[in-house]
């Protein structure tokens, strides 16, 4: 068994400055930090699919590394993998995480190779400086050719916009460029078991060159559920959430969790018998 944690869309701000604000993105990572350290000691690494920051300054990385001690502090157990999103900037990111080799394995990309168990890992890089969609140009797809080609190993996409529209308009407008062409360099590899991506704010999944993308949901705010054309850029507290990735060897299962206390949990049965039968 393999476990991934995936979060994603932090936010972080420096001074713990709430976003947009309103939301405390420093708190609810502090959350949501304790409870994957406290309910998933066994999970082989941690991935973290971009906007780590809110403003890309070395002031909201040294913040987000105070918010990410406790999982940092398992590295040698649990590494964590770091991608930026369209908020980050990418040598600042570097400056911050000076031990993480593999943010400087894709050159001026911050795209990179790395095994977690039986799992390859391969994380591609779409951020566009300054603009809030990504794309990928032709030295990004040709890296990813590349390492697609060089292995038939069960293989994971990491990446921070998700190749797909997702109906949500605002969001599909700050989309990825070049998704079309990403779809055709994936297509012919059956070994991608799963894409990876964040940017939403809201647990997404569709079929894109035979295989499964997927959104991850925020530790903080939410992206509002508005399939209108016309709806507005609009975020709601819905129950902030992260992703488990579960390979037992023949596929990868995800399960969606939400950060938070709750009632339960209540037994189905007693004595051998269901309650209330």
């Amino acid at each position: 068994m393999t476990l991934l944690v995936q979060l994603s869309d932090l936010h972080i701000k420096a001074g713990r400055r709430p976003a947009y604000g309103l939301v405390d993105t420093a708190a609810m990572l502090e959350a949501c930090v304790e409870q994957v350290a406290r309910q998933h000691p066994d999970a082989d690494a941690v991935v973290i699919t971009g906007d780590l920051v809110d403003h890309g300054t070395l002031q909201d990385y040294a913040l987000l590394r105070e918010l990410l001690a406790p999982l940092l502090a398992r590295q040698a157990r649990t590494p964590v993998y770091l991608l930026p999103g369209n908020h980050d900037e990418r040598e600042a990111l570097r400056e911050a995480f000076p031990e993480h080799a593999h943010l400087r394995q894709g050159g001026r990309f911050v795209q990179y190779e790395v095994h977690v168990g039986p799992l390859r890992l391969l994380a591609l890089d779409t951020v566009v400086p300054g603009e809030g969609g990504g794309a990928l140009c032709e030295e990004r797809l040709a890296w990813l050719a590349t390492r697609l080609a060089q292995s038939t190993e069960p293989t994971v996409i990491l990446m921070h916009h998700p190749p797909f529209d997702t109906g949500i308009g605002h969001m599909d407008l700050i989309g990825l460029q070049g998704a079309a062409e990403f779809e055709a360099v994936i297509a012919p590899h059956r070994q991608i078991e799963r894409i990876l991506c964040g940017h939403l704010h809201r647990a997404i999944q569709a079929r894109v060159g035979g295989t499964l993308a997927g959104t991850c949901p925020s530790p903080a705010h939410q992206v509002a559920l508005d399939l209108h054309p016309q709806a507005p850029d609009c975020f709601v507290m819905e129950p902030p959430g992260y992703q488990l990735h579960h390979w037992d060897g023949r596929r990868l299962v995800t399960h969606t969790a939400v950060v938070g206390e709750y009632a339960g949990p209540y037994r189905f049965r007693e004595g051998g018998r269901l309650i209330d039968v």
